[in-house]
């Protein structure tokens, strides 16, 4: 048994990967077969010690699976009296931190002795509950030391530490929130719109029934992703917060800042005790999440004008985006609402992207969708939106960058890092937009960190998320006539003949895309990627072919009517492994959510709630919500009972299984 004084000591250690060693002197060099990270941890007290410490467990687990091969960090945690440094035993009694099984994450971690050294203070901060892993606070020594007293222990830690080693990052699991929680527009950071919650089953969904229904008045057509925070449900439109128990679907408070709005906006996003939501008018707002009550307020910098997207947080920073007058991205402080940074999706005059225009103005780019953030990386991923004139292009030649792109933002600085364009010298409105994935997994034999998405123009896109590296491109509809393949690049082959035309010019995919802002969804555990698709063809007219800004439509074709399928894709081939076909739907309908129980949740835009097999896309249970749906769907659980949550027209229903007594 180890103890600083009469308390127990819990100790860790990290050791580095090759070619990461810090200027410190360690004990040892490791070699490149030791590039995983290893850990010992013990607790060598019993009893109650345990129930006092398991935030710290939890919180540390993730800590060390977010870190496995990075940095070398020796831990020194003791709760109480003096620091004293000795070696653990390895075999006292006590609980093992390296016995989890990291299996499903791609690597693991090995218990081994070791002699630990003297610790030196470290940087300590509060940032929120641990139970919530979504802040990281950084340092410079080589050690951390944790003091406090098992009592305090048991209460909401606000204790989340990092530390900076030889330029790399730990990260807390930024991406990994309680798993009944759904604190941002897609879950979690990654934008998988995965939950871990398996109550619910393939097995069992048949005795999935409404459990209660919450009424938005003065809403309309809602397209809000709810976020949930410690049983708590916040609902957002433009310029209002309703905060309802998400048990029972009873208010709680509700803030409405003046004036009412109607207009569609996609969600709010809650960090510590802050829920963060966008005005109408351009502002931001900070509330209390106990009470509704404003924290700060502060408007967008710079003329520009935040769009109904959700913000996302990274790094203590909250992130917004819009469309005007170009796209671009904004940092506020998530503290105090200090004005961090932006970047603007078009260059400035002069600017050697501005090349790309060929002598016209940059402009367009919006960017009106929340993006998704690696936080081991540091690196904010957005899509953006179409050239403008937006129709016709003969006044824009050239590529037209940085519109219809994958971009990588540093979340520290906000500058670009890399950029990906799917659709150089767009006419036909396919926003990039879509909702981008972060996978970690094997591809073609390489463990890569990924990105993913399918494309409103048809296409089917992997990148290496690090660099912005094309590994993949494939058409994930049955028609996609306007290029030839993508060449090794990831560049269109065009073919000629596909813009719009005062006669019309047929194309498919449509303008309304294969795909659009409906959330995909991505499963760990089957590796598919599910996203609903939109099958057909389009008519693209402009009303002339001289002017430069001139108007258009589209129509459907007759001879290629639309229809909505969910669709499961290999994630890292492309290729279809099964189609669902809607109730009725013949357009792109709602978002889609999977979960560790075999499923995807499937609203579909005519009002119905599907639950399909994750495996195979069998039907499980249907519900007609009587609105239509054009919202995403989210899991959390409320003591011991998992729900789903979807709005529906200006109602949000939330669903559970018969007979589940929490």
């Amino acid at each position: 048994m180890e103890t600083a004084g009469n308390e127990p000591v819990l100790r860790f250690e990290v050791r580095p990967a090759a070619g990461e060693m810090p200027s410190y002197p360690i004990d040892e060099t490791p070699t490149p077969a030791k590039r995983w990270t290893f850990i010992q941890s013990r607790i060598t007290d019993t009893g109650s010690y345990d129930q006092y410490n398991r935030p710290y467990l939890d919180f540390l687990k993730d800590v060390v699976e977010a870190n496995a091969g990075r940095s070398n960090v020796v831990w020194d945690v003791p709760h109480g009296g003096a620091h004293h440094s000795r070696e653990a035993n390895p075999d006292a009694a006590g609980h093992e931190l390296a016995s989890r099984d990291t299996s499903r994450r791609g690597h693991g971690y090995a218990a081994r002795d070791y002699t630990p050294r003297q610790g030196r203070a470290g940087a300590l901060f509060s940032a929120g509950r641990a139970r919530r892993r979504q802040s990281v606070i950084y340092g410079t020594d080589l050690s951390i030391e944790f003091r406090d007293t098992p009592g305090h222990i048991g209460a909401p830690l606000r204790i989340i530490a990092g530390l900076l080693l030889s330029g790399a990052v730990i990260v807390a699991m930024a991406q990994r929130p309680d798993p009944n929680d759904w604190p941002v527009y897609s879950g979690t950071d990654n934008g998988q719109r995965y939950s871990p919650l398996k109550q619910i089953t393939a097995a069992n969904a048949n005795r999935l029934q409404a459990k209660w229904v919450y009424h938005m008045d003065g809403a309309s057509g809602m397209e809000q992703t709810p976020v949930v925070m410690d049983g708590v449900m916040y609902i957002s439109q433009f310029n209002r917060v309703d905060a309802i128990d998400a048990r029972t679907g009873n208010i709680i408070w509700k803030y409405q800042r003046p004036s009412a709005s109607a207009m569609p906006q996609r969600g709010t996003a809650v960090y510590n005790d802050t829920v963060y939501m966008v005005t109408s008018d351009s502002h931001l707002v900070a509330l209390d999440a106990r009470n509704g009550g404003v924290r700060w307020d502060v408007k967008s910098e710079g003329g520009y004008v935040i769009s109904g997207a959700a913000p996302i947080i990274a790094r203590g920073k909250v992130i917004v985006s819009g469309n005007r007058p170009d796209g671009f991205i904004q940092a506020f402080d998530a503290e105090t609402g200090r004005y961090a940074w932006s970047w603007v999706a078009v260059p400035k005059s002069g600017e050697r992207e501005a090349e790309t225009w060929g002598g016209a103005r940059p402009q367009g780019g919006p960017m009106w969708m929340s993006g998704s953030y690696d936080p081991e990386s540091n690196l904010l991923y957005y899509g953006t939106g179409q050239p403008n004139p937006q129709w016709t292009g003969f006044e824009r030649p050239g590529d037209n960058l940085y519109t219809e792109c994958i971009v990588a933002i540093n979340a520290d600085t906000g500058k670009l890092v890399w950029y990906f364009q799917n659709t150089p010298h767009d006419t036909h409105d396919w926003d990039s937009t879509e909702t981008l994935v972060l996978v970690d997994g094997i591809f073609k034999g390489q463990a890569r960190k990924l990105l993913l998405q399918a494309n409103r123009n048809g296409l089917y896109y992997i990148l290496d998320r690090i660099n912005g590296e094309f590994l993949l491109g494939t058409p994930f509809v049955s028609k996609v006539d306007w290029a030839d393949g993508l060449d090794s690049r990831g560049r269109p082959i065009v073919i000629p003949g596909h813009d719009p035309s005062v006669r019309g010019t047929m194309t498919c995919p449509s303008t309304a895309g294969a795909t659009n802002w409906p959330a995909p969804t991505y499963s760990p555990d089957t590796k598919y990627f599910y996203v609903t698709v939109a099958e057909g063809c389009g008519i693209n007219f402009i009303t002339s072919s001289t002017a430069p800004d001139a108007g258009t439509g589209y129509i459907e074709t007759s001879s290629a009517p639309w229809q909505a399928y969910v669709r499961a894709l290999d994630a890292t081939t492309g290729k279809k492994v099964w189609e669902y076909k809607p109730v009725r739907s013949n357009h792109y309908g709602p978002g889609l959510l999977s979960t560790a129980g075999g499923i995807v949740f499937t609203p579909e835009q005519f009002g119905q709630v599907t639950v399909l097999d994750a495996k195979s896309g069998k039907p499980l249970w249907h519900f007609n919500t009587g609105d239509l749906i054009t919202a995403s769907p989210i899991a959390y659980g409320v003591d011991g009972e998992q729900f789903f949550a979807i709005a529906s027209g200006t109602n949000v229903f939330a669903f559970g299984l018969q007979g589940v007594k929490p």
